[in-house]
């Protein structure tokens, strides 16, 4: 993710590591219009599973019940260099914005395979609190900023999986599509939050960071991308 790039960043220049990125022509923005949960910090910690060395399928993500134990790709995976560049959450009643996290434009990406291993979950996880009042939300908006390398991109597609400990309580599907080569994309999905029971909720505000998600990124049939999330409801929210 974003959060963490500096530090990142600080570990490349004493080893001498850094390369520039290229220029990228814009294209146009895309929406999308689909359902979501809620979106610092409690670290999280996870390694590449290997019980099944092979990524799952698009079909297999869909079928998950319960959170990864693990990364189901490594780094190495992204060969189209997609680059995450910016990423904001804003209430789409208010218009206020909730979250917002932006790379400096004239930072080098990140070559993955200079990650070391005890760096390579400030790449892949991070932690948000964003209040009880989140969970009360009726639509939320998102927008991803991101570049892609010199390689086309046929059918990206994002599958996201919310848990609360180990029940599913919400899965997300999208298709961003065709990536032109060396360009950067903005992607805004918003999101109708479903309602939840009341019990659930409670539960979900008791348990700070029990609410977790599995991001992947598929190219076609191919799994590029595995990130993690957990979630805290906790913050300057009052009682529920």
């Amino acid at each position: 993710f974003l959060h963490n790039t500096k530090r990142l960043r600080e570990i490349f220049a004493s080893s001498g590591s850094s390369r520039a990125a290229p220029a990228r022509p814009q294209r146009p923005n895309d929406r999308s219009h689909m359902p979501m949960v809620a979106l610092e910090e409690p670290p999280l910690s996870f390694e590449l599973e290997t019980e099944d060395p092979r990524p799952p399928t698009p079909e297999e993500a869909l079928s998950f019940c319960r959170p990864a134990n693990g990364y189901l790709c490594p780094l190495s995976a992204n060969t189209y260099g997609i680059d995450f560049l910016s990423f904001a959450i804003r209430d789409m009643e208010t218009n206020e914005q909730l979250f917002c996290v932006a790379r400096d434009p004239d930072t080098p990406p990140i070559d993955p395979a200079m990650v070391p291993p005890e760096m390579e979950d400030a790449v892949r996880s991070i932690s948000y609190d964003f209040g009880t009042e989140f969970l009360r939300k009726k639509s939320i908006a998102t927008q991803l900023q991101f570049a892609v390398g010199p390689a086309a991109v046929e059918n990206f597609r994002m599958i996201e999986r919310h848990y609360f400990r180990d029940r599913l309580i919400k899965s997300f599907d999208f298709t961003f599509g065709f990536v032109i080569p060396n360009s950067s994309n903005s992607w805004e999905a918003i999101y109708d939050m479903p309602a939840l029971d009341e019990e659930l909720l409670r539960q979900m505000v008791d348990a700070p960071y029990e609410t977790r998600s599995d991001s992947f990124y598929f190219v076609g049939d191919k799994l590029i991308m595995h990130n993690k999330a957990s979630y805290a409801y906790t913050s300057a929210g009052g009682p529920m």
